[in-house]
């Protein structure tokens, strides 16, 4: 924590302030001039205890204090009655000096062994601890940050960002709540798909609220060893404490809160009870604010959801169209381009924060490889599909299996620009023309969507008799899809639905598809030799060859 290193600076600060003034002390010369003639009397009056000479001076110690005079005004015989020692100041410095820096490299030596070892020291002597993996969290682990993030860097958060100004106005000016008679929620929880930006919005409002900033993942509370997961909940807390205000975030806090089974009580649930222990022993002016982020809030125990621990509930939800600009601009602002945003967005439906920015990122690489001065929008076309699903080689084909392929792509491409269905390019190598969203559907979508699916198997069984094995994918898709339409979504002949009811559907779907294929010939031949010339085809170049047919 910043305050532990401050109090080590002050520590060895002090230390080196004592030791210059003990040396101070001990090598400070106390003694008096005096003149011959008083050097002579007290040689006379026989009460000299100790003579010591050195370069430049003197030194006569008697009872009454300790005397000098230059060595210049003195002669030998005057001393003939006493025994004279011969004092070198210079060696006795060096030899503290010495003494002191040998003292502090012995030292430093020491506690990067103990810490190299693990070793720690009680009250009662010296005790070897547990092995660095499974001991409790180090100072470094629990160290508070500042985030560099900002609202400005995240785009398409405006709806989040109002909600959270509150809770930034609060950690800024507590009194205007607490004079008020208002409090703020003890604990934030942030609901929303992976890669939505959930980390990356706690930064913010740690940064706009400018108070340190803790981060922990629910998983690393989770220890092998009993008790050792309820101390790290409690370190954490009293470290937030000790520094508030401050922000503690907790990512994937599923990963510890899950629903309490009640039939045995483990390492998880004895943590989970520690964490909910510390958020309700807030007390109104602690100035601790927790955060957390979860995709699965269905599987979070209800004594953590209960007013007074979460009781603010942030839902993050994929960027619509508008969002997706925002955040697409906010990655091109470093990177030269001359590209529509907006036709971006149109092409990154179900993207979320974290595609986009692998998205502008791989369109980036793209163009430096190609040695472009700009990212243009077939940059993005290119790298789509590698973002969406991965980079996939085409497979090594023969001229009949690469026929087959072509006529399955040619078919799926031609139905999906019929119905419209968004996507932008199609290439030989994909399986996936578009992913599936969690939009709410009509049935007549949701049909054309089962429609382009059946489409390749279709083509092929028109064109050949047969299809290949390589439809598994979508028609496994189509089936799953209308299982969905008849027996949860009513959506079949009546609303209940009937025995077989998915399988007459799937057969109907197959037998319009048909109709359909058979009546735009014209056009799969022409998208066919595109597909063997270019091995892609764009969604304008189909819907021209559709329209020249019509």
């Amino acid at each position: 924590m910043q305050t532990s290193k401050v109090n080590r600076l002050v520590i060895y600060a002090s230390a080196f302030i004592i030791i210059s003034l003990i040396l101070f002390a001990v090598l400070r010369d106390t003694s008096q001039f005096i003149t011959l003639s008083k050097a002579n009397e007290i040689l006379s009056q026989k009460s000299v205890q100790k003579v010591l000479v050195s370069k430049e001076y003197v030194y006569l110690k008697t009872t009454d204090g300790l005397f000098k005079i230059a060595s210049s005004q003195v002669t030998p015989r005057m001393f003939v009655d006493y025994k004279v020692e011969i004092s070198n100041e210079s060696n006795v410095v060096i030899y503290i000096l010495f003494v002191i820096l040998f003292l502090g490299l012995v030292s430093f030596l020491f506690r990067f062994w103990q810490k190299r070892e693990g070793i720690s020291f009680s009250m009662n002597g010296m005790e070897k601890s547990a092995p660095t993996q499974t001991s409790s969290p180090s100072s470094e682990s629990l160290e508070a940050t500042k985030s560099d993030v900002s609202f400005d860097d995240i785009g398409g958060i405006s709806d989040v960002k109002i909600e959270l100004e509150e809770i930034i106005d609060f950690m800024k000016n507590p009194a205007r709540y607490k004079n008020f008679g208002a409090r703020m929620p003890r604990g934030v929880l942030l609901v929303g798909p992976p890669g939505v930006g959930k980390t990356m919005i706690a930064k913010a409002v740690a940064n706009a609220a400018d108070v340190p900033f803790y981060y922990q993942s629910g998983a690393s509370f989770v220890q092998i060893y009993v008790g050792m997961g309820a101390k790290r909940v409690h370190e954490l807390f009293a470290a937030a404490k000790k520094n508030a205000p401050s922000i503690i975030f907790i990512d994937e806090i599923d990963a510890v809160g899950k629903k309490r089974g009640g039939e045995r009580s483990d390492e998880r649930e004895g943590t989970l009870n520690q964490l909910l222990t510390e958020m309700d022993g807030f007390e109104g002016s602690s100035g601790v604010i927790v955060v957390a982020a979860t995709n699965k809030i269905e599987v979070l125990d209800e004594a953590l959801l209960r007013a007074g621990r979460f009781d603010r509930r942030i839902f993050v939800e994929l960027p619509t169209k508008r969002e997706r600009e925002s955040i697409i601009n906010k990655y091109l602002t470093k990177v030269p381009n001359k590209v529509d945003v907006a036709i971006v967005a149109n092409m990154t439906v179900g993207f979320n924060g974290a595609a986009l920015a692998a998205l502008v990122n791989e369109a980036a690489l793209l163009s430096l490889r190609q040695n472009s001065f700009h990212v243009t929008i077939e940059h993005f076309h290119d790298v789509k599909d590698k973002v969406m699903f991965g980079k996939k080689k085409l497979q090594m084909l023969n001229d009949k299996q690469k026929a087959f392929r072509i006529t399955y792509q040619a078919a799926k491409v031609a139905v999906a620009t019929h119905f419209d269905i968004p996507f932008e390019k199609l290439m030989l190598s994909n399986e996936k023309l578009t992913p599936a969203t969690n939009e709410p559907f009509i049935k007549q979508e949701l049909q054309a969507r089962v429609q382009m699916l059946l489409a390749g198997t279709v083509a092929c069984d028109i064109k050949y008799g047969e299809h290949s094995s390589s439809v598994v994918t979508d028609l496994s898709e189509a089936k799953e899809t209308v299982q969905k339409m008849c027996q949860e979504y009513g959506m079949g002949s009546v609303l209940l639905p009937e025995k077989n009811e998915s399988n007459l559907m799937l057969e109907n779907l197959y037998k319009e598809c048909k109709t359909l294929l058979l009546s735009m010939h014209t056009t799969l031949e022409s998208v066919e030799s595109i597909l063997l010339e270019r091995e892609s085809i764009s969604k304008s170049d189909v819907r021209k060859l559709l329209d020249e047919v019509l």
